[in-house]
């Protein structure tokens, strides 16, 4: 090597192999920093080693590697570029050789006693990235011979060095790339806000090792911070001050949308002392469609603990957190909301079967039975019974358009129309003319009523009857069907409509029956409807034995019919038998 005395010659080139060695053969960086460290102890014999490595960002060098340093000086050390004999080696890029320190104004005292120091730049591309310094108790240990040997030492390291970093730093991003994605996937699954903050506390360990963690969330007024969930030392504790935007490093980061790292609490202004053993917080804040919705804040006791990595990662962590906490905020809410209408819904159920007759009428000459099912909650069919003077009794079956709450609504305002009506006992016709004159001074866009209405004379045992749009009622007598074919328009579409009345003398063991299109419409797995030739012979059957027969039979059969199809209709039946023997029952 040019410029290079003989006796030194024979120490270099072995020593360069071994160097190029360790430049091919690892990219951990550990491993490469412990092999610099075994190289130079051939050349020098140490007692106080150290490689410290440059902070681009901050312009400080940083122990990575050390032999002879505490662990706490090692860790808490940072030397300003241009600082100490290590800072003057990296600001000239050039060895410095101090024979005694206690003569050099820019020595920073590290480890006690020490009189020597000799400190290398590690160089990479005419970049620096990083200083080898070795100390001496005692004065002029290190010579030139030492210096060359170390500059060429560190020359060629550096590439090593610098590869071990970069791969260690692509390696870890990797994972935490991957550890974020995992983190992500894992909790957008998650829909139980206690839960997903509890969860968000754990994932986040994996990825740093906080002591402190809290999640505060904004306030409806947008004013405040409110702690949701918060770990002090792994342990869940239950904070109870609210944060003002603006106030503090929580507040700050909410305010201005951006994070904010503070490496030593007691130098920040901002800083509120809730925790006595802080030192470094990480504040980052939670944005969902460009509006903060709360902010993630870290701390340790450690000054410095939290890096730029620490910041990169949280922030790209916290817009995942942020879509999560919104994802089971909204969750939540529509939770709650549910179980509102769903107590609701029992409320209106309850109060529509109130509706409905509590019991069915008793007549010396007709057995009545009835039964309506919704297909959903609370549905939009109606019967009722309503009691004349001189023995007679109107009989009402209804079929409201649409299904849910608001034809069960309409449902009662008929209801109410109807019984409004009564008392001046109309005829089945005059009946339906009223009601489709009163729903069209009250008309609802798209909403209309199809109703049978029909008045049993109990004495005479006549029975009139007038429809609006329901299925055509069945009589049977003898064991022989017959349609009632009394039709008309729905009521509440049309604000004149005219409607057609039938009269039946009755005679013991006859039998009409009223039902809802819910029962002829309902289909099987193949899309087959139950139908009228079904339902005909199921009211055959049970003609001669009761009119409760006949409801009973008939939900039975739809049902079997429907079994694994969802109930599309509500359903309604009114059955009325003449009795066999007149003033006796069955």
């Amino acid at each position: 090597m040019t410029g290079v005395q003989p006796d030194i010659q024979s120490k270099v080139d072995p020593l360069l192999l071994e160097v190029a060695d360790v430049v091919n053969t690892t990219l951990d960086l550990d491993t490469t920093l412990r092999r610099v460290a075994e190289l130079v102890r051939k050349v020098i014999d140490y007692e106080i080693f150290g490689i410290l490595l440059l902070n681009e960002k901050t312009q400080e060098l940083r122990f990575r590697f050390s032999v002879g340093h505490t662990k706490e000086v090692a860790e808490r050390t940072r030397i300003k570029v241009g600082e100490g004999v290590t800072g003057l080696a990296a600001q000239r890029r050039e060895a410095v050789l101090v024979n005694d320190v206690s003569e050099h104004p820019a020595y920073i005292s590290a480890v006690p006693n020490v009189r020597s120091e000799l400190a290398i730049p590690l160089i990479v591309k005419n970049r620096l990235i990083g200083v080898i310094d070795i100390e001496s108790k005692n004065p002029n240990t290190f010579t030139e011979e030492h210096k060359l040997l170390l500059t060429l030492i560190g020359s060629r390291m550096a590439v090593g060095i610098e590869n071990a970093r970069l791969y260690t730093q692509t390696t870890r991003q990797t994972r935490t790339l991957l550890l974020l994605n995992e983190i992500a996937q894992e909790l957008t699954s998650i829909l139980n806000l206690d839960e997903l903050l509890k969860r968000i506390a754990e994932l986040l360990s994996r990825l740093i090792d906080y002591q402190m963690f809290s999640i505060l969330l904004l306030d409806a007024a947008g004013e405040k911070l409110q702690h949701r969930f918060s770990l002090r030392f792994q342990e869940s504790t239950h904070l109870k001050h609210d944060i003002a935007l603006g106030v503090g490093i929580v507040g700050h980061a909410a305010q201005h949308k951006h994070a904010v790292l503070v490496r030593d609490v007691s130098k920040d202004s901002r800083y509120i002392a809730a925790n006595p053993e802080t030192r470094s917080e990480l504040a980052v804040p939670l944005i969902y469609k460009d509006n903060v919705i709360g902010v993630l804040d870290l701390e340790h006791t450690k000054r410095g603990f939290f890096t730029d990595d620490h910041q990169r990662t949280i922030t790209t962590l916290a817009a995942q957190v942020a879509i999560a906490l919104e994802n089971a905020r909204l969750y939540e809410e529509i939770a709650k909301q549910e179980h509102r209408l769903e107590r609701d819904l029992a409320m209106a159920r309850e109060l529509q079967f109130r509706l409905l007759p509590p019991l069915l009428p008793k007549l010396p000459n007709l057995e009545v039975a009835a039964k309506f099912a919704p297909a959903r909650a609370i549905g939009g069919d109606l019967y009722d019974f309503v009691t004349y003077s001189q023995s007679r009794m109107a009989i009402v079956i209804g079929d409201v358009s649409g299904k849910g709450a608001p034809a069960a609504i309409y449902a009662a305002l008929v209801s109410g129309i109807l019984r409004s009506h009564a008392p001046i006992e109309p005829s089945p016709a005059e009946m339906l003319s009223a009601l489709n004159y009163s729903l069209g001074e009250r008309k609802i866009e798209a909403q209309f009523v199809s109703l049978i209405y029909a008045v049993w004379d109990d004495a005479n045992r006549t029975l009139q009857v007038a429809n609006s749009g329901l299925p055509r009622p069945v009589f049977c007598r003898d064991g022989k069907i017959e349609l009632i074919e009394v039709t008309g328009l729905p009521l509440g579409l049309f604000e004149e409509a005219d409607y057609e009345e039938f009269t039946f003398q009755a005679k013991p063991g006859d039998m009409f029956v009223f039902f809802s299109d819910g029962i002829l419409d309902a289909s099987n797995t193949d899309g087959q409807m139950f139908g009228r030739r079904r339902t005909e012979e199921i009211i055959t059957r049970c003609a001669s034995v009761s009119a409760d027969c006949v409801v009973k039979s008939l939900f039975q059969a739809v049902a079997e019919h429907a079994s694994g199809v969802e109930t599309f209709d509500d359903q309604t039946i009114v059955a009325i038998r003449v009795k066999d023997v007149p003033g006796k029952r069955k």
